[in-house]
């Protein structure tokens, strides 16, 4: 075998780059004629870099993943250091990374859940807790919410509640998922008012339940992502863990975007105190470094497995090097206190993030939990009237939030806008001075907005 090392080639000019890229591979979620990738040739803590030199905050943590910032060099280790020692070994063997993240979980998620399936990203996990919950139940059914996302595979997409299930219906139907009403007091989809409802959007989930003949399992993001950090009122999942339980049916938690620090505890649930059956995750688990997805059930559901068909798998499952730097990740979590920092750093944004309220007539509702945050934007205040629609997203109409973000972009500030509101989700290791300086560039921005009333 030949010595020679392959070096590719790496004169491509920034123009190639971006040429050959959108040439040739496909942007996600978009018109493909609209798309315009920028060049980035670096990161490091808080900031990216692109081919021109310009730096810019990363201010929703690419996409809500990059928790511990870029470039940590206990993560960046661990992966050489994972990649030397046993850069993959198939599913079916026990190898040390394995048993030490297995360890180090038992510490971390919410008592209760000991059963883990590694997976590479959040949609396969998902994949499993559908699978798991419906060999384990012997039903069919999964009660997900209008406003939510559970990723892009077949069953996880369809499981979505947002417009990016449309392309792939009758898929939701067809794969047994059905549909409540999510919880947002803000705006409430059943027109009540908290706290005078006494939380009827769970009310009417149960009714669901009563009415449908096999119910597997209640799938909710305890605080939902992408669809607007909808942060539900203390009661609320607390009364769903009753509700199933009374049913005998699961809950299954995806926290795949808020675990891992990132509204102030190491998961979402434990603000409530609730323990979900089946927990989902990703993204922050490895801070993004390498794709890495979490399956975690209880003991009492493992156990079922012992004398059962266990009817899942897959090549990468347990990867070597998708675990190391999980190992990695967690401890630089607990080094950095970042569980805590996120909840004090997470006040300080929040009242920043208020005071804009007061300021920009375009804002409906600021709201979030830890370093985690939405900005709604209205063409009415009183009415709430949003600027765009879910079709106008999937007819590919330029939004408001789009045009703001696009603002901030040029100067320096990049955060993430879905139809009619912004995600706010800076990396936990973010300075008050950077939360200052990214602030003052929103605030700036959103005079677009208001112009736009």
């Amino acid at each position: 075998m030949s010595d020679t090392v392959f070096n590719p080639r790496n004169s491509l000019s920034s123009d190639e780059v971006v040429t050959l890229t959108r040439q040739h591979n496909y942007g996600t979620w978009r018109y493909q004629k609209s798309w315009k990738p920028l060049h980035i040739v670096d990161a490091e803590g808080c900031t990216f870099t692109d081919a021109s030199g310009k730096q810019y905050l990363d201010f929703s943590a690419q996409l809500m993943c990059s928790n511990l910032g870029h470039k940590n060099q206990a993560v960046i280790r661990a992966i050489g250091e994972q990649a030397q020692k046993l850069a993959y070994i198939m599913p079916s063997y026990a190898t040390d990374a394995r048993a030490e993240l297995s360890r180090l979980l038992l510490d971390v998620l919410p008592d209760g859940l000991t059963k883990f399936f590694f997976a590479t990203s959040g949609t396969e996990a998902n994949e499993a807790a559908f699978k798991i919950a419906r060999m384990y139940t012997g039903k069919t059914k999964i009660i997900a919410r209008y406003r939510s996302y559970h990723g892009s595979t077949m069953a996880s997409i369809a499981a979505t509640g947002d417009p990016r299930r449309w392309a792939m219906e009758p898929g939701g139907k067809g794969q047994g998922f059905l549909f409540a009403p999510e919880v947002h007091c803000y705006k409430c989809p059943i027109k009540h008012t908290y706290p005078g409802c006494g939380i009827a959007c769970a009310d009417y989930l149960e009714h669901m339940i009563e009415n449908e003949s096999d119910v597997a399992a209640v799938l909710v993001e305890p605080v939902v992502g992408t669809n607007g950090v909808l942060v539900p009122p203390p009661e609320y999942l607390p009364r769903l863990r009753e509700i199933c339980n009374r049913h005998g049916v699961l809950l299954i938690a995806d926290e795949v975007m808020s675990g891992w620090g990132r509204t102030g505890e190491w998961f979402a649930v434990n603000h409530w105190g609730v323990k979900p059956d089946i927990l989902v995750t990703a993204k922050g688990i490895t801070s993004a470094y390498v794709p890495l997805g979490l399956c975690a059930t209880t003991q009492t559901i493992a156990d079922y497995f012992e004398d059962h068909f266990f009817a899942h798998g897959h090549t990468y499952e347990a990867h070597p090097i998708t675990l190391g730097p999980a190992i990695a990740a967690i401890g630089e979590m607990q080094r950095l206190g970042l569980v805590a920092r996120a909840k004090e750093m997470g006040a300080y944004l929040g009242e920043k993030l208020h005071a804009l309220k007061l300021k920009h007539p375009s804002i409906g509702e600021v709201r979030g939990l830890g370093l985690f945050w939405a900005v709604d934007l209205v063409r009415d205040q009183q009415k709430k009237t949003p600027f765009n629609t879910k079709q106008d997203k999937v007819d590919g109409k330029p939004t408001v939030v789009d045009q703001v973000a696009a603002e901030c972009m040029k100067n320096g500030v990049s955060l993430q806008a879905w139809i009619s509101h912004f995600v706010i989700a800076p990396p936990l290791i973010i300075e008050k001075s950077q939360i200052d300086a990214a602030v003052e560039v929103f605030d700036r921005a959103l005079t677009i907005a208001d112009q736009a009333l």
